[in-house]
C-alpha cells in the first residue's frame, strides 16, 4: 500500500460518523447508573457503609457468571463511598483493585498492593515474605482502611494456592495495629469456595452475594443506555441492532460484557467499511469475530498444567504425528515437568485435562481399540496451530521451553 492509498484510508476512516465515545462500551467503564442492579448495589453498599463511621467492613465473596455486573457494582459503590467520605470529611478508604487473571501470583498481588501505597517493589527478585513485610509496614504506618478487590480470585488460587488469601484475611487480627483491611473476592466460579482452605473460607466468606444473569430485556436496557453515549445520533440502523445484540448475549447466560462487545465490534466493523449506519449484518459479523477471539481467550486462561499438556500436543503435531496417544502425551508431559522442576500430575489427572480440552473444542480425543492391548485414546488439535502458538508463546513457562529448542531436543 502506497502513501496515497494509506492517506485515502485514513481520510475515509475520519469521515465516518459512527462513534461519539467508544470507550463507553468497554468493560472498565462505570456509568452513572447501573440498570437492574439496584438490589446488588444496596447490599454491597450496606456492607461497606461502616467505613463512613471509621469501621472495618466485613469481608465479602461475590459470585456470578461472567458479565453479570459484579465488577461494575463494586467499582460503582467504591467510587461513591470515597466521594461520600470526602463530603463528610472522613478519611476515605484506599480502594485497591486487582484482576487476578493478570496479577496471578502471591508476589504480584503483594507488589501491586505496595504500589497503591507508593512503595516500589521490583517485578521479581525478592522473597515473597520480604514483599509482604514491606506491604504490612507501609500500610500500618498510617491510620487507614484499605479495601482490596480481588477480581477473578479463582485464577490466583489456581496458580499459587490460597496462602495469600489467608494472610490478607488475618491481617487485622494478627499484624496490623493502626491500619485495617477488608477483602472483596469476586469469582465467576460458583463452586470456587468448595476448593478453598476452610481457614480462608471462614475469614473471607463473612458475607456472600450471588449475582443472577441478565434477562434479554435487561440487556436491551443496558445497551440502550450505553448506545446513547457511545454512538452519534442516527448511527444505528434501527432497534433491531440492539435487540439482536441482547438476544445473542441472553442465550449465552445473560452476559452483559458479551452484549457490549457485540455492539462495539459491530460499530467498528461498520466504521472500517465506511458505512453510514451500524446494521444487523454488522452484528452478525461481529459475532464471528468475537467467537474466534473467545477461543484464544479460553486458551490464554488455561491453568498451568493444562497449558503444558496442550504444549505437548502442539509439539507432537508440529513433528508431523497429527494424532498422539495419551501414553505418549503423558510421557512427554512428565519429562517437561521434570525439566521445569514442576511436580507432574498423575496420568489419570492428565487424562482428565485432555477431556477438558476436548470439551472446550481445543482438541479432539477418540478412543481407539489396540486389539489385545486394550483401548487407547488418540488426541489431535482441533484449532489452528497458529492460534495455539500465539497463546502459548505468551506464557513464561512455555517461553522457557521454547528457548531450549524443540520438544525432541528438549527431552534429549
Amino acid at each position: 500500500m502506497g502513501e496515497r492509498s494509506l492517506e485515502a484510508l485514513f481520510e475515509r476512516f475520519l469521515s465516518t460518523k459512527i462513534f461519539k465515545n467508544r470507550d463507553v462500551l468497554s468493560h472498565t467503564y462505570v456509568p452513572d447508573e447501573l440498570p437492574h442492579r439496584d438490589e446488588q448495589i444496596e447490599k454491597v453498599g450496606l456492607i461497606l457503609a461502616s467505613a463512613l463511621k471509621g469501621g472495618t467492613p466485613s469481608n465479602v465473596f461475590i459470585y456470578g457468571k461472567t458479565g453479570t455486573g459484579k465488577t461494575a457494582v463494586v467499582r460503582f459503590v467504591l467510587k461513591h463511598l470515597v466521594a461520600k467520605c470526602h463530603e463528610l470529611n472522613v478519611p476515605p478508604p484506599i480502594p485497591a483493585y486487582l484482576n487476578c487473571r493478570i496479577v496471578n501470583t502471591n508476589y504480584r498481588v503483594l507488589a501491586r498492593l505496595c504500589s497503591y501505597l507508593g512503595v516500589e517493589v521490583p517485578f521479581t527478585g525478592l522473597p515473597t515474605d520480604e514483599v509482604y513485610s514491606r506491604f504490612r509496614d507501609a500500610l500500618d504506618s498510617r491510620d487507614v482502611l484499605m479495601i482490596i478487590v480481588l477480581d477473578e480470585v479463582e485464577r490466583l488460587v489456581e496458580r499459587d494456592g490460597s496462602n495469600i488469601l489467608y494472610d490478607l484475611t488475618r491481617m487485622n487480627h494478627t499484624v496490623l495495629k493502626r491500619a485495617r483491611v477488608s477483602i472483596i473476592g469476586i469469582t465467576n466460579d460458583l463452586t470456587f469456595k468448595d476448593n478453598l482452605d476452610p481457614r480462608v473460607l471462614s475469614s473471607l466468606g463473612e458475607e456472600e452475594l450471588v449475582f443472577p444473569p441478565y434477562a434479554a430485556a435487561e440487556l436491551r436496557d443496558i445497551l440502550w443506555q450505553r448506545a446513547q453515549l457511545a454512538f452519534r445520533e442516527g448511527a444505528l440502523e434501527g432497534p433491531g441492532v440492539i435487540n439482536l445484540c441482547a438476544a445473542i448475549a441472553a442465550k449465552e447466560h445473560g452476559d452483559a460484557r458479551r452484549a457490549l462487545d457485540l455492539l462495539r465490534v459491530a460499530g467498528e466493523i461498520a466504521e472500517r467499511e465506511g458505512a453510514e449506519k451500524v446494521s444487523e449484518d454488522h452484528v452478525r459479523a461481529a459475532q464471528h469475530v468475537i467467537e474466534r477471539d473467545h477461543l484464544v481467550e479460553a486458551l490464554r486462561t488455561l491453568p498451568m498444567h493444562s497449558k503444558l499438556v496442550l504444549y505437548t500436543i502442539f509439539e507432537l503435531t508440529k513433528q508431523g504425528r497429527g494424532k498422539a496417544r495419551t501414553g505418549d502425551i503423558y510421557s512427554y508431559y512428565s519429562n517437561i515437568c521434570r525439566r521445569l522442576h514442576v511436580e507432574p500430575l498423575t496420568q489419570r489427572r492428565v487424562s482428565s485435562l485432555i477431556n477438558e480440552l476436548d470439551m472446550l473444542g481445543v482438541v479432539v480425543a477418540h478412543l481407539k481399540s489396540r486389539g489385545r492391548h486394550g483401548l487407547s485414546k488418540e488426541v489431535r488439535l482441533n484449532v489452528s496451530v497458529n492460534q495455539v502458538k500465539q497463546v502459548l508463546e505468551e506464557d513464561a513457562f512455555i517461553k522457557k521451553l521454547s528457548s531450549e529448542g524443540s520438544l525432541s531436543s528438549l527431552l534429549g
